[in-house]
C-alpha cells in the first residue's frame, strides 16, 4: 500500500508541476501579447539643443558653438554645458552629440581645459593626422584608437569635432557652427 501512494504522489507531483509550468507560459505569453515590441522602430532618441545652446552661450567663457541649417539626418542625441565648478576640474564644458547621416556618432566638445587634456579624455590614442580647411578655418586631423577629430582654438577654449563619423562629415558639422 505504501509503495503504491509512492508512485501515485510522483505522478501527481510531475502532473502539477507540467500544469503549472503551463500556466506560467500562458501569463508570460499575454504579457508579450501587450507589450510594444516594434523591431522596426528607430531607437534615436532625438533631443531639441537649440534652447540649451542659446543658454549655454550667455554662460560659457569662450565663444560657444553650435550648427545652424544642418540637414535634418543630423539628429542630436545628447546635450549640456556643465561649468567649471561642477565639472570634476576639467574647465567649463559644452556637448552636442549627433547621429550623422550615415548613421556614425559625432560631437562638438568644446571645453576651456587645457586642449591636450581634452583630446585625451575625447579621442583615445589620438596622434595627429594632418589638417583641414572648413570655411577659412584650419582645423587639426587627430585619429584614435576608435574615434578621430577635428580640433581648433576657439577664444580662450578648445574646439573638438569628434566620434566615429569621416573627416568629411566632421567637416560638414564644422561648416555648419556658428
Amino acid at each position: 500500500m505504501a509503495a503504491e501512494s509512492k508512485g501515485m504522489r510522483g505522478r501527481q507531483t510531475v502532473r502539477d508541476m507540467v500544469l503549472s509550468m503551463l500556466a506560467v507560459g500562458f501569463v508570460v505569453w499575454v504579457g508579450y501579447l501587450f507589450l510594444p515590441h516594434d523591431a522596426d522602430s528607430d531607437p534615436v532618441h532625438v533631443v531639441e539643443y537649440k534652447v540649451a545652446a542659446a543658454t549655454a552661450k550667455r554662460a560659457a567663457p569662450y565663444p560657444l558653438l553650435a550648427p545652424e541649417g544642418l540637414p535634418d539626418k543630423w539628429r542630436a542625441t545628447s546635450v549640456s554645458y556643465r561649468p567649471a565648478d561642477q565639472n570634476n576640474g576639467k574647465g567649463n564644458a559644452w556637448h552636442l552629440g549627433f547621429v550623422t547621416p550615415s548613421g556614425q556618432y559625432a560631437a562638438v566638445e568644446q571645453s576651456d581645459a587645457p586642449r591636450d587634456s581634452l583630446l585625451s579624455d575625447k579621442v583615445a590614442g589620438g596622434q595627429p593626422d594632418g589638417t583641414s580647411e572648413v570655411a577659412g578655418r584650419t582645423w587639426e586631423r587627430v585619429q584614435g584608437e576608435k574615434a578621430r577629430a577635428l580640433t581648433a582654438p576657439t577664444g580662450s577654449g578648445t574646439t573638438l569635432l569628434t566620434g566615429t563619423a569621416s573627416y568629411e562629415e566632421l567637416a560638414e558639422l564644422a561648416q555648419a557652427l556658428k
